[in-house]
């Protein structure tokens, strides 16, 4: 226990640059205190001792803002940066060294049983407010952006953006190859449909102004 403690905070040292001191990252950081107090009820939830589980991991969301359901499985060195919001369902499973921001959701869609939370792999990165929702995993390596809503199996070294989450990059090189300069000016094309469309009727206009008019000598 002593020697995960060390690594914990060793890690936010490393991870986080506003951290000053050991004795400031122990009693003062929520994301610690709640993987530490998800330790515990893992434990017990293991040794079915499900009530206390609940309740210990019920406390630390009173504590810290965090809910970790007592059945998800946590790797070692795990950094939840300030950490509101965040929730990790009952079977989700999180590797080693992985970074979580907050408003973050490792959750499922509700369309699933058994195994309904994702499996995010070693040195993985998700940043504030991304929803993982399923029973897929994220690679190592991977990046999932905020604000991202992550749906499907993200590949190892990935980098994933946007609502639904695509992957734009991969092994550091760039996936989308769509250049938003060559983006076609909707505005300017809708003017030129427009002009075409007052053309026409002009033409209509002055055919039945024409169809119109008396043939010269017809009166008289």
């Amino acid at each position: 226990m002593l020697e995960r403690l060390k690594e914990d905070i060793a890690a936010v040292r490393e991870r986080d640059p506003a951290a000053r001191s050991a004795i400031e990252i122990l009693l003062l950081y929520p994301g610690l205190r709640a993987v530490r107090m998800h330790r515990r009820a893992n434990w017990c939830h293991r040794h079915n001792l499900h009530f206390l589980a609940r309740l210990i991991s019920q406390r630390a969301v009173r504590k810290t803002g965090i809910e970790i359901h007592p059945g998800a499985t946590i790797g070692r060195r795990l950094f939840i940066d300030h950490g509101a919001g965040v929730v990790i369902g009952e079977t989700a499973e999180i590797g080693d060294d992985v970074t979580i921001y907050q408003g973050v959701t490792l959750g499922g869609t509700g369309k699933h049983i058994g195994k309904r939370h994702p499996t995010i792999g070693n040195n993985v990165l998700i940043g504030a407010g991304a929803k993982v929702l399923g029973p897929f995993k994220v690679g190592d390596n991977a990046k999932i952006a905020a604000g991202a809503a992550v749906l499907r199996e993200i590949p190892p070294d990935c980098t994933a953006v946007g609502v639904p989450a695509r992957v734009v990059r991969q092994n550091g090189r760039r996936v989308d190859q769509y250049d938003h300069t060559d983006a076609p000016d909707l505005v300017a094309q809708e003017i030129c449909q427009l002009r075409r469309q007052v053309h026409r009727l002009e033409q209509e206009l002055e055919q039945l102004q024409h169809e119109g008019k008396p043939e010269s000598g017809a009166e008289g």
